[in-house]
């Protein structure tokens, strides 16, 4: 398995990705129209996703095949925020195929790796919904502490969902 920062260059892979787990994901994602998967979206996605890098608001990485023909995983670093707050949001995605075989920790620790050695950030966030199981274990192994409960937080799959609040602290932080 290979790690890498999402970028121009990735958008058949990630087409693929999306379109094959489109049934897999669709409970624990927003509605998206139809075209939003397709190579043309996703081409003008992630040159929005190089500005948003550049910018430091987002960090996209995404765990391929040795081969770097089919994606395993994605794990992505939002809203991120420097000044008193120093924070950031994590999301992820694993391929249905390759769901219970660890390489979502794999590729989860090194996004909270990146984000307190490379960036510095202070907290990670996370949310999931209170049904999604693999989440919450997911983020249990990777030492994220329950902060909170919020009724009807996101508009997932047409419907406003109750989501449990999560962050890991970098204790080695120094601001």
């Amino acid at each position: 398995m290979k790690i890498m920062r999402s970028k121009p260059g990735h958008e058949v892979i990630l087409a693929n990705y999306y379109q094959a787990n489109e049934a897999h994901l669709k409970k624990w994602s927003p509605l998206m129209p139809r075209s939003h998967h397709s190579v043309a979206s996703w081409t003008l996605r992630l040159i929005e996703r190089e500005i948003e890098f550049i910018d430091n608001s987002s960090v996209h990485f995404i765990a391929t095949s040795d081969s770097e023909t089919q994606v395993i995983g994605t794990c992505s670093i939002s809203n991120i925020v420097r000044g008193v707050f120093q924070s950031c949001h994590i999301g992820y995605s694993v391929h249905r195929s390759f769901e219970g075989q660890g390489r979502m920790q794999e590729l989860a620790q090194y996004t909270v790796d990146y984000v307190f050695t490379e960036l510095k950030l202070h907290r990670i966030i996370a949310n999931y919904m209170p049904e999604n199981r693999r989440s919450e274990a997911l983020l249990n192994r990777l030492g994220f502490e329950r902060e909170g409960y919020a009724k009807r937080f996101l508009q997932i799959d047409g419907e406003w969902e109750d989501h449990v609040l999560n962050s890991l602290i970098n204790k080695n932080y120094v601001g």
